[in-house]
């Protein structure tokens, strides 16, 4: 059997994801071992899962908090280029470190997250193979696809590809620094020099927690890109204590509302969401993921909510939920995409705005901005999403794509597979690198 390096971003919804590829691998007798910075040992729950820190002395334990709290709060255009010089130097630091780490530890493979390149800059320098997942939205570029960061609807007009492409050049420009840490890293591991995240992407496989049903329509993927729905461990766990799904009043609408373990500080948006389920007399479970104090959570119920928590069942809430509100984090959105439960998207950052405007693409959901709209205005588009039957209607088709994916069992299939991790293809216990 084969021991696998995971490398990702220091973020707990990327390791949760790989997380549940890494255990079905796991029960099939490999060995998985995540690398990173030494705060992102907090992310793995599972004593079945190894964790190997690297980058001690530039990113010292304590200081992965002031990273997230920058990531989920850039503010102005300064501190968003903070947030990219922090990406352009964990991935200096990863490409740095993992070399030695992966000799010493015997990693025979790697499973690169495509937000991090250093994963398959590294395991391309040392001859081994590697697979890329994309956690979030696949990063392919192809002409006529919006950059998944970016918030704008699918169209084929000429002034909406004049759009896309004008976006893709500022994309490029403000991720420089990013770049040129790529740029660099390759350089000292002597190969290939590329730039970008897309350029960075496995040869022999390519994995996404998406389903096809939810993109917008791709013609260019490469033939081993495979789409297979939320990576989810059978006994998924949260990082910390779960409440129990509370006992939910039959005959008045249900909504759960969750922003995620990076936003989950948002107090005043938590509010309007409480006011507007108050307005419609539903009832409101919010999970605010550690990101709200006691008093917090009190006001919250005060103005509205039902039942406030830190970690509720995400799955369970889901499924039983009329509608959820949510930061549109992939993770968020695929769960309610198997459960047909429609969505309301608060994009925030990252590839949020992309994943909401496939919400809407699709017709499972609606969008609003989370800094702008008011409680009134939530109220009136969740009062949609519970009146309309076209939106829970639209879901059947994609839940049903979801249910035939496959998740991380199919995931490992295809690790496997790709890597000729069969009874044929392997000689000992040993993956065959290139």
């Amino acid at each position: 059997m084969a021991h696998f390096g995971v490398v990702a971003p220091a973020f707990y919804s990327h390791a949760s994801a790989l997380s549940a590829l890494a255990l079905a691998l796991v029960a099939r007798g490999h060995r998985v071992t995540f690398f990173q910075r030494p705060d992102a040992a907090a992310y793995l729950n599972d004593p079945r899962l190894h964790f190997h820190a690297v980058g001690a002395a530039s990113h010292p334990p304590g200081s992965l908090a002031q990273s997230l709290r920058r990531a989920a709060n850039p503010g102005s255009p300064l501190g968003l280029r903070r947030v990219i010089l922090d990406m352009a130097a964990g991935s200096a630091m990863l490409c740095g470190e993992l070399p030695r780490a992966f000799e010493e530890l015997d990693i025979d493979a790697v499973l690169a997250d495509q937000m991090e390149p250093a994963g398959a800059l590294v395991a391309e320098a040392l001859g081994m193979p590697f697979i890329s997942v994309a956690c979030a939205l696949p990063v392919n570029r192809e002409p006529g696809i919006p950059l998944p960061v970016m918030p704008f609807d699918w169209s084929t007009g000429e002034r909406a590809l004049h759009m896309f492409e004008g976006s893709t050049h500022v994309y490029d420009w403000m991720m420089t620094p990013h770049r040129r840490a790529i740029e660099d890293a390759c350089r000292g591991l002597g190969i290939r020099v590329r730039g970008a995240l897309h350029e960075c992407l496995s040869p022999f496989a390519q994995i996404s927690q998406t389903v096809a049903a939810f993109d917008f329509p791709r013609q260019g993927l490469p033939v081993g890109f495979q789409h297979v729905g939320p990576l989810r461990a059978p006994t998924h766990q949260a990082p910390a204590r779960i409440d129990a799904l509370p006992a939910v009043q039959p005959g008045r609408p249900f909504i759960f509302a969750s922003l995620g373990t990076l936003q989950g500080h948002r107090f005043d948006l938590f509010k309007r969401i409480a006011r507007a389920c108050r307005q419609l007399d539903a009832q409101l479970l919010i999970a605010h993921c550690g990101g709200l104090d006691a008093r917090q959570a009190q006001a919250l119920e005060r103005h509205g909510a039902t039942w406030v928590c830190a970690f509720a069942p995400q799955e369970a809430a889901i499924a039983r939920a009329d509608a959820i509100v949510s930061h549109a984090g992939l993770n968020t959105v695929m769960d309610a995409v198997a459960h047909d439960t429609p969505i309301l998207a608060l994009p925030i950052a990252f590839d949020q705005p992309g994943v909401a405007a496939r919400i809407r693409h699709a017709g499972i959901g609606l969008s609003a901005s989370p800094r702008f709209t008011g409680a009134t205005e939530l109220a009136r588009r969740l009062r949609r999403l519970l009146d309309e039957p076209g939106f829970k209607q639209r879901c059947a088709p994609l839940a049903a794509s979801v249910r035939e994916a496959g998740g991380s069992e199919r995931a490992a299939d295809i690790v496997e597979a790709a890597l000729g991790l069969d009874a044929n293809a392997v000689t000992g216990s040993r993956v065959h690198r290139g």
